[in-house]
């Protein structure tokens, strides 16, 4: 009975290494099909999770709403951010091709919330060279690791004397 359940611990153990593996060398690599599995599970079971605290107080995670660049719909999305000056700043394992990222792009503004208070901010890519000293020695084993090459600050809107007319 005991070989029985260690084999399908085994099994399981094996099985959650070589999903690890995969993510890894998805996202090392930038391989289309394997960024595509990750983005989905992250999608459907990470980013739920992240989503029940995330923006708040002491949270890990911060909410960067913005809205669909065909559908107009409005989206939240639990992202990863680091001080930067007067904003912030996001690096990108994925690369560009996340859907909140072109969003923003398009859109040229988002709503960031984070640790509690909302931010209106704009998107500006950034080079590696800007962006690495903003980083914590662990974070930058992390952009190694996955060859992080995207980063994307995230810097106060102006604010409009116009009224927002």
């Amino acid at each position: 009975m005991w070989g029985w359940i260690l084999g399908v611990l085994g099994g399981l153990v094996v099985l959650a290494l070589a999903w690890a593996l995969v993510i890894v060398l998805s996202m090392r690599y930038k391989n289309p099909r394997g960024l595509a599995l990750v983005r989905r599970f992250n999608r459907r079971f990470t980013n739920r999770g992240a989503m029940r605290d995330a923006g708040e107080p002491g949270s890990g995670s911060s909410v960067i709403r913005h809205v669909g660049r065909r559908s107009g719909k409005p989206y939240a999305t639990p992202i990863g951010v680091y001080p930067m000056g007067e904003g912030f700043l996001v690096f990108l394992p994925y690369g560009l091709g996340a859907d909140w990222v072109r969003n923003i792009r398009a859109a040229g503004t988002a709503e960031l919330v984070t640790d509690g208070h909302a931010h209106r901010v704009t998107p500006r890519l950034v080079e590696p060279a800007e962006a690495l000293p903003y980083l914590s020695a662990g974070q930058r084993r992390v952009v190694r690791l996955f060859r992080v090459r995207d980063f994307l600050a995230l810097d106060p809107a102006p604010v409009r004397s116009d009224g927002g007319r």
